[in-house]
């Protein structure tokens, strides 16, 4: 037992900024290939056969997804992690404790009662708020799917205030490795629950896509445990009790509900999007969402793991005084983002056809379509993550609330407009999705341009010109490659497949990276140096 503790001990470390961020990106990456094995075992079992089915599971997860996202989410790790981080930087672990336990407490209390609400309300919030367009038999089996994925909330509520402790001191292993455990849930329920369940020769569950619903929770129970293994060695001093006179706590609450309320007007989109899918064919909800989940990879493996790697010493500065620092880490953050971004946006719009092919064995014309026109927002939305950030560094969390407000009404607008006044149907939400991520970005950016004096400076600008530059004459190389390497009729299965894609990869990669040498982009050189040491160095090196 205690070599167990001392391992657990050793992986739970403080890790520097960039270290954490390899990190996080690495877990993200595996969170990633996860889900494509996930959503590739779902689609090959369901999208073809049982398009209603597959959409209704699909519908199940909004409303207790979207409890979870306005309850807890985003909304207190950017709310929780610079007051605890306050109190520990003073010295008051006493006060950090009572803070972090009450916290827990207040969350797991809301979300517990918000669970069994979903659990009774199931019926009402299907039929009218997120699948009024679904048949009878569909409805019927979102609604039971719902009240299974309810606990949802509960569980992940327990896990993130775990995790955000742990965030909030630089200990980022459990922290990364929670989500890859939940698609890892997920595809037990698709592999083996599916197909039902017995237990010494009694046949207790029968199977069917019902089974997928019961691998979400054991996803979510999975990722609960790991995130626990996490406390070993921080000395939390856990009390079933609210310290409602904590100031740290008082703190926290008076920021949550400016960003609950952000988080969840940004997943009203999602709710919007697909009340307007389920009045579409059979598919198409699942179709989208595929289309969205491939758009996001790139935002989750970049823009969310940087900044959320970023975002503690980000506060950790402020609370030292030094906005000097902030500014000068804020705009490193930014270009390496941008940077990265960039040449995924090109490869993602152009190499669509592969990607849609990794998840549905032989593609999908309707779910590489709306990737591509989903592309255009990767860049916007990787930007999102650390500008937000950045306001919530400043404990403003009304800033990103007000913009947010503004971005669903666009966001409505113009959805309602492009699929039903122009007829562009589910294409129509995609070209919604896109705008809306540009208009959002450039007012958080112009607003953070005047909050942060000198933010976008000559340097700035300039590096990202360059950056432009490099990724239009990449764009050329990638088209060429696509053409040279095309996705043919054969290429069905994944290893067909991922052979002539990562191809175009390589050669794109490395086609931006001599670019940005030439252009003299400092962020080309970590890569460089890094290769170098893989290739002729080998890890230790690294490590040194």
């Amino acid at each position: 037992m205690g070599r167990i503790q001392s391992t657990v001990a050793r992986a739970n470390i403080k890790l520097p900024v960039k270290l954490a961020a390899v990190l996080l990106a690495g877990s993200a990456l595996l969170s990633s290939v996860l889900g494509l094995i996930r959503d590739r075992q779902l689609n090959g079992l369901y999208y073809s056969t049982y398009p209603q089915g597959i959409d209704a599971y699909t519908v199940a997860f909004l409303i207790p997804d979207f409890m979870f996202f306005i309850l807890v989410s985003g909304a207190l790790s950017v709310s929780f992690i610079p007051v605890f981080n306050q109190r520990l930087a003073d010295g008051n672990k006493k006060s950090a404790w009572e803070l972090s336990t009450s916290i827990l407490n207040l969350m797991a209390i809301a979300t517990l009662i918000t669970s069994v609400l979903i659990i009774i309300f199931a019926d009402p919030l299907v039929r009218f708020v997120v699948g009024p367009g679904l048949d009878e038999s569909s409805r019927a089996l979102a609604i039971s799917m719902m009240r299974v994925i309810a606990i949802n909330p509960f569980l992940f509520s327990i896990a993130t205030v775990i995790t955000s402790m742990q965030q909030a001191v630089g200990r980022f292993t459990f922290f990364a490795v929670a989500p890859a455990v939940y698609n890892i849930g997920i595809i037990i329920g698709a592999f083996f629950f599916t197909n039902g369940i017995n237990l010494f020769g009694w046949q207790i569950f029968e199977g069917g896509i019902m089974g997928v619903a019961l691998g979400v929770v054991l996803g979510s129970v999975m990722q609960l445990l790991i995130s626990c293994i996490g406390l070993f060695g921080m000395g939390f001093d856990y009390r079933f009790k609210i310290y409602w006179r904590n100031k740290g706590f008082l703190k926290v609450l008076s920021l949550l509900p400016a960003r609950s309320l952000n988080q969840g007007i940004n997943y009203v989109n999602s709710i919007v999007e697909t009340n307007l899918a389920s009045r579409m064919a059979a598919g198409s909800i699942r179709a989208y969402q595929q289309a969205s989940n491939l758009s996001y990879v790139p935002t989750s493996l970049i823009g969310v793991a940087i900044s959320t790697a970023a975002f503690p010493k980000m506060a950790e500065r402020l609370g030292q005084g030094r906005p000097d620092l902030f500014k000068k880490e804020l705009q490193a953050v930014l270009r390496v983002i941008i940077w990265l971004t960039l040449p995924v946006t090109i490869i993602a719009f152009f190499g669509r056809g592969y990607l849609v092919n990794f998840i549905k064995n032989g593609g999908d014309v309707l779910m590489s379509g709306i990737l591509g026109i989903l592309a255009i927002s990767i860049l916007f939305s990787s930007i999102y993550q650390i500008a937000a950030r950045s306001f919530y560094a400043q404990q403003d969390t009304k800033t990103p609330l007000y913009i947010s407000f503004v971005a669903i009404a666009l966001n409505i607008v113009l959805a309602l407009w492009f699929t039903f006044g122009l007829q562009a149907g589910i294409y129509g939400l995609a070209w919604a999705a896109s705008i809306v991520s540009i208009v959002q970005v450039v007012i958080l950016l112009v607003i953070m341009s005047r909050h942060i004096k000198g933010l976008f400076d000559l340097v700035f600008v300039h590096a990202v010109a360059r950056m432009a530059s490099a990724t239009g004459f990449m764009a050329v190389i990638t088209y060429i490659c696509v053409t040279v390497f095309p996705l043919s009729a054969t290429d069905h299965s994944f290893l067909a497949s991922f052979p002539k894609f990562g191809l175009i990869v390589v050669i794109s990669g490395l086609s931006y990276i001599a670019l940005s040498r030439m252009l003299k982009l400092g962020e080309v050189m970590p890569v460089i140096t890094l290769s170098k040491k893989i290739l002729f160095g080998g890890f230790r090196k690294i490590k040194k």
